[in-house]
């Protein structure tokens, strides 16, 4: 009998006196030969209880590489996706320029960091990494407004678009470091473990907290900005819409500034802000847990389950509690009959709503998750859970959490699956074709994913890797 040689990486290997027995769990068929047992024969065979009681011997490489990956996908010829061969191949190695991809692919960034968090802006991508030094924040993909800090490699020469991932070098000291961040059409805000939050980028409209400045020329100079106003208050989330910015206390309060048009800033008022403030009505008093705003309609969360909301209700995302298009100060929603709601997720013309029991719920205008046919919803329904990996062979499989972009929604279910759908540029629901998604479909990535987000038209995911 031929003995066909594998390879030992993590193998069990068993060896007997006179007799050879090799048990793989992963057989690799090898390239070359392995010397002395080319043509070793079996005197016997080994019964499965034979083998039991055979010693064992285990080697186990270690390894450097962080314990959560990053998955980027979408269209990349804005760099956003943070694979320079992607935008700029090398010929000498057969590679192809790729404007757009599709599936998820792994990125290099995130096998030599470790994320902590993730953003995607309109085309750009905002890591939050703990590394043992160096740089916690670090951006790629497009920086017209230097949404991702000033990148000058000559002097008069600004970098538009990086890509691959540069550092933001925000004006700290360790230990200071960012832990969380949030992006926007053209501004990034950065949360740091002692508490203080910084902005950069565009600011026509308020969104970075600070006075707005006629004709300022983003491109030539990124100002850091540090939201004084949130000195002393502990601040836990961090939330960009089109052009509005949102932070959430651990005493559950919400702050905003920025773009007002719709009543997004929820200050009263269809003005722009410039100066941080705290959003008025029902959800004052309030414990508030979540935010959610991509575009200009506002959900909020609190810790009983209730919902509010303000900003656009074009498309009747806030009907339950006005017919006007626009309401510039929150109300609580009423949603009869739902069980309590624990996520919530507000794009630009749609909502989402999941419950305790990991039902979800939604309404608005667009693919709102119910096929081809059912664009529009006036009141939350709820999505078949089969739609989301529930079946027989995993009856325990449910929804933990939702999220969006502009025109995609993004849910994770208990088993750390992927499910998207919307709208579909550059291949961004990542499902292997460019086509408009109309119910929940299966994203196929090599872990569990432990956090999405969605920008315009690419994806990026924090995924753990299964071992």
């Amino acid at each position: 009998m031929m003995f066909l040689p594998f390879k030992h990486t993590t193998a069990t290997h068993t060896l007997l006196q006179k007799d050879i027995f090799v048990a793989v769990l992963q057989p690799v068929r090898l390239s070359h030969p392995v010397r002395g047992i080319k043509k070793a024969k079996f005197q016997r065979v080994l019964d499965p209880q034979h083998t039991d009681d055979l010693p064992e011997f285990e080697y186990v490489g270690k390894s450097s590489r962080p314990d959560t990956l990053v998955f980027t996908w979408g269209v990349a010829d804005h760099g956003g996706l943070g694979r320079p061969s992607f935008v700029r191949p090398d010929t000498s190695k057969k590679q192809t320029r790729m404007s757009y991809m599709h599936h998820p692919h792994r990125a290099e960034f995130g096998e030599n960091h470790k994320v902590v968090d993730l953003a995607c802006g309109y085309g750009f991508t905002v890591f939050a990494v703990k590394d043992k030094s160096g740089p916690s924040c670090y951006g790629t993909g497009l920086n017209t407004d230097s949404q991702i800090g000033m990148h000058e490699p000559r002097s008069g020469h600004p970098l538009g678009m990086l890509i691959s991932p540069a550092p933001i070098e925000l004006p700290v000291q360790e230990p200071d470091r960012v832990v969380k961040v949030a992006s926007g059409r053209a501004h990034t805000v950065m949360l740091t473990n002692n508490g203080s939050v910084w902005t950069v980028g565009n600011n026509a409209y308020g969104q970075c907290g600070r006075p707005v400045i006629p004709d300022e020329d983003y491109t030539r100079q990124a100002v850091y900005h540090r939201l004084k106003a949130l000195d002393g208050i502990s601040v836990k989330q961090v939330e960009c819409g089109q052009d509005t910015s949102f932070f959430l206390s651990e005493e559950g309060a919400v702050y905003s500034c920025g773009w007002g048009a719709d009543g997004q800033t929820g200050r009263g008022h269809y003005n722009n802000e410039p100066a941080v403030g705290a959003v008025i009505g029902d959800i004052v008093g309030e414990k508030i847990v979540k935010v959610s705003c991509r575009a200009d309609c506002a959900l909020a969360l609190n810790d009983n389950g209730d919902v509010f909301g303000w900003g656009n209700s074009e498309y009747h995302q806030l009907n339950s509690v006005t017919d006007e298009m626009q309401l510039h100060t929150s109300r609580k929603l009423s949603f009869s009959g739902l069980k309590k709601i624990v996520d919530i997720a507000s794009a630009g013309t749609m909502c989402l709503l999941l419950d305790e029991e990991g039902q979800v719920y939604s309404w608005g205008f667009g693919p709102i998750g119910k096929g081809p046919n059912v664009t529009y919803s006036k009141l939350p329904t709820p999505i078949p859970s089969t739609l989301f990996g529930q079946n027989e062979i995993t009856p325990d499989a449910k929804v933990t959490s939702v999220t969006c972009g502009i025109n995609q929604f993004a849910v994770i279910n208990s088993q750390g699956s992927l499910f998207t759908w919307g709208k579909n540029p550059g291949g961004c629901l990542g499902q292997r074709h460019k086509k408009d998604q109309y119910f929940p479909l299966h994203v196929c990535i090599g872990g569990q994913v432990m956090k999405v987000s969605c920008g315009v038209d690419h994806m990026a995911a924090m995924v753990k890797e299964i071992v």
